[in-house]
């Protein structure tokens, strides 16, 4: 049953619209203010970084070259006038500025670092030049280069505050279509306001209709016999009890209705077993008197090896009643099935099987092989002169084992194929001549029903012979069913 929303009242109803409406207002006026503040926050970024590079071109055009001045001059000496200080101090707002500039105004910064970098080479050649007491006249040109290459940080920086102004100026005629959108779109969802309080209006109108009308389609739904139909859980309070008992009849419904079919599948499987546990008496006469055959004309091997096989055949059949056995069990059955019929088909019958030992701990429904190989047989190579070959195969594919059972007998043709195709899709159980009442159509029902698959037997068949075959899952013996019996 599905979980019951939280209830409303019709006036909880409108108290949700009107919340939603107001949501709606007061979006256009969030957007604006967002836009206000991120915009005003560049701006004041902007003029922060132009009032600290405007602060250094006082510094890089009369400072640093006053300052080299008086060491030229022999006023002051590099130490006492701090000179490196103020290059490296000029250098470290250039760059820190450059880190908050965007990239398109950022290329000055860069250049007027480079270009301080060369300033500074200047003023150690002058350095170098006292320490060797070069003569004055020789500093006085490097002084010269000094005052030139200020000149020109000073106009990389005029040319950064320019640019930001632009950019400044760029900024504010981008904001002033932003505004305009924001006011059109206020005006606009103003309008889409007034369009949802009408519909509202009318969902509200309907808000108790509509599941007093899905409680009459389902009704009349589960008349009908789809007894799946549930009402979905209403938000009505005034509804919600019926709702939850008219879903829990249909849970009840459903689960006898359930039930009854889980019974017919049962009775089913109960017939199939009396099927199964019937005896085949003209195979059984057939060994014995092959068996007594063997014993006059003193086949003493002949006779052991026909009454053991004989004994594995019929006490796997058997099982102890269990209807799930090891594939090793399954494998051991119709090996002792196959030789017990070479003694009476030596000359048309060859077999083979080919069933790993590595799968043989995997559990299969019983005697899903032998109906298989029996009818390959009798309706193939017995039929075909000159007989031909069983071959029995089984492989593990992902979590499956895919199971066939080929012969080269004289095969069938379409309509023979289309006709027992046909049969197995009814269902009905048949006993054949030589089956034992356990033949193709009854294979295929088991495998549908205990696996509870779509699928049973697929059936090929050309001039060549004809091969059955069918996939069913890998199970262990922890993964059969409690209340299936399973064979040790």
């Amino acid at each position: 049953m599905e979980k019951v929303k939280k209830e409303k009242s019709i006036i909880g109803q409108i108290n949700d619209m009107s919340h939603k409406l107001v949501f709606l207002l007061v979006i256009p006026i969030f957007i604006s203010l967002v836009l206000m503040l991120v915009y005003a926050a560049k701006y004041n970024n902007a003029i922060a970084r132009m009032e600290t590079i405007a602060s250094l071109k006082n510094v890089v055009t009369e400072e640093i070259p006053g300052s080299v001045w008086n060491i030229v001059s022999g006023r002051d000496t590099i130490r006492e006038s701090g000179i490196y200080s103020t290059i490296h101090s000029v250098e470290d707002t250039i760059e820190m500025v450059t880190a908050d500039t965007g990239q398109e105004n950022s290329l000055s910064l860069v250049i007027a670092g480079r270009t301080m970098k060369t300033l500074e080479n200047y003023v150690d050649m002058i350095r170098d030049n006292i320490e060797a007491e070069v003569p004055v006249v020789e500093n006085e040109e490097i002084l010269n280069e000094i005052r030139d290459v200020s000149k020109l940080v000073d106009s990389m920086l005029n040319e950064y505050v320019a640019g930001e102004i632009a950019s400044t100026g760029r900024m504010s005629l981008t904001l002033r279509p932003i505004i305009f959108m924001t006011a059109l779109a206020e005006c606009i969802i103003v309008v889409l306001s007034l369009i949802i309080r009408n519909r509202s209006m009318k969902k509200t109108a309907n808000f108790v209709r509509q599941p007093i009308e899905s409680l009459e389609q389902v009704s009349e739904r589960l008349a009908e016999g789809a007894l799946e139909a549930r009402i979905p859980a209403t938000e009505v309070t005034e509804l919600r009890n019926l709702t939850i008992q008219v879903n829990t009849m249909a849970d009840r419904l459903e689960t006898m209705m359930k039930k009854s079919l889980q019974d017919e599948r049962n009775l089913r499987k109960a017939e199939l077993r009396t099927l199964q546990a019937q005896i085949n008496p003209h195979f059984l006469y057939n060994t014995l008197d092959a068996i007594v055959w063997k014993a006059e004309a003193g086949e003493k091997d002949e006779v052991i090896a026909l009454t053991s096989a004989l004994s594995d055949f019929f006490r796997i059949s058997l099982s102890s009643g269990a209807d799930w056995i090891p594939l090793s069990q399954e494998k051991k059955h119709i090996e002792g099935y196959l030789r017990i019929q070479q003694t009476r088909y030596r000359d048309i019958m060859r077999y083979e099987i080919d069933i790993p030992d590595e799968i043989g701990h995997y559990y299969i429904l019983k005697l899903l092989l032998q109906p298989l190989v029996e009818n390959a047989l009798y309706h193939g190579i017995k039929s075909k002169r000159g007989g031909g070959t069983i071959k029995v195969s089984a492989r593990l594919e992902d979590d499956m084992i895919c199971f066939s059972v080929k012969d080269t007998g004289q095969g069938m043709t379409e309509e023979q194929i289309e006709s027992l195709r046909e049969r197995m899709k009814k269902g009905q159980p048949s006993v054949s001549e030589h089956s034992g009442g356990f033949g193709l159509v009854n294979v295929n029902l088991r495998i549908r029903l205990y696996y509870n698959q779509v699928d049973g037997l697929v059936i090929t068949s050309d001039g060549n012979g004809t091969e059955v075959s069918f996939k069913v899952p890998s199970r262990t013996r922890e993964g059969i069913l409690e209340h299936e019996s399973i064979s040790g």
